[in-house]
């Protein structure tokens, strides 16, 4: 019997559901519900409600319990921050130092686009076949919001991806991005902390411009050098440039999305949906806010004293 229809089975005794819904199971439920639903105000209540108590949740989870590399492997974080401030590279080395998957619903939305898998094909009845890819790469390229329903079926695919594999736990980058899609992941998981990233406006629109990919192993660099005078009692802040290897340097292109006229329509549509995201944690005593007072020398190390954590390398590195 698939996932989904053991969800849908689960739904008519909250005995069974208990014993047989997993926080991915609920979100191919919900990810059904938000996509039939004639209306777009939002799931029904009762069917969250019991989706939520069908859920055994982990309570372990609690914000002290980070306690270095090897352990707190079922952490369930948040990354949030404007497009562009660094939530990929910190939610990645995150995800070593703790052992658990880094999920960044910004690169499930970039593999779709580059692949004709069953979401493909499910959202050619909703645009068309002609328009589909279109409609994707525009999502991506002009800094749009993906819709609830598209996100949520991606994120189901990658959980169900990673419960194949024995996945525990996991740091999301880029989701939840709206008030709704946070009550909709709270409503089946429990989210332990939410990690905001903060940056002032200029270095994060000269990080955005500067960023680079080698078009042949993926890798990510970043040619900007950031240097920003301390005046009117703000200190100064220097970020200096991650180059490529030698090897990479002549294969760098720029993301499609990188543009300073989508830059800057991306943080509009930030401040407009997701500094509500911010608030709404804030109230439920989950929100750790961050100021990057740097680059990645400068910023690594004051963000894992923010979370009592240690990273092993850093101090075999310092020893050295």
């Amino acid at each position: 019997m698939s996932v989904l229809s053991r969800v849908w089975r689960a739904r008519g005794s909250t005995a069974a559901a208990t014993t047989t819904t997993t926080s991915l199971q609920t979100l191919i439920f919900l990810s059904r519900a938000l996509s039939t639903s004639c209306e777009n105000t939002g799931i029904d209540p009762k069917a969250k409600a019991g989706a939520a108590a069908a859920l055994p949740l982990n309570n372990n989870n609690s914000k002290k319990k980070k306690e270095g590399k090897g352990e707190g492997k079922h952490v369930q974080w948040v990354f949030l921050g404007c497009p562009g401030v660094g939530k990929g590279t910190y939610a990645s080395r995150l995800s070593n130092l703790l052992g658990v998957p880094h999920i960044a619903t910004g690169d499930l939305v970039r593999d779709e686009l580059a692949s004709s898998g069953p979401l493909s094909s499910q959202l050619v009845k909703v645009v068309g076949a002609s328009k589909l890819r279109g409609k994707l790469d525009e999502i991506v390229s002009q800094g749009k919001l993906v819709s609830d329903e598209i996100i949520i079926n991606l994120l189901s695919k990658r959980l169900e991806a990673g419960e194949a594999k024995g996945e525990a736990g996991f740091i999301l980058d880029g989701f939840p991005r709206t008030v709704r899609q946070a009550e909709i992941l709270e409503g089946v998981t429990d989210i332990d902390l939410v990690i905001n990233l903060k940056l002032r406006e200029e270095a994060l629109l000269a990080k955005c411009l500067g960023r680079r990919i080698c078009s042949e192993c993926g890798g990510n660099y970043n040619v900007a050098c950031i240097d920003i005078k301390g005046e009117n009692g703000n200190p100064g802040m220097y970020m200096g440039p991650l180059l490529p290897p030698p090897h990479c340097a002549s294969k760098l292109i720029t993301r499609s999305d990188d543009k300073e006229e989508v830059v800057r329509e991306r943080l509009r549509i930030y401040n407009e949906k997701s500094r509500p995201v911010e608030e709404f944690y804030r109230r439920r005593g989950k929100l750790l806010e961050f100021d990057l007072p740097g680059g990645i020398p400068e910023s690594w190390p004051k963000l894992l004293q923010a979370l009592n954590l240690e990273d092993p390398e850093d101090k075999q590195s310092v020893a050295a």
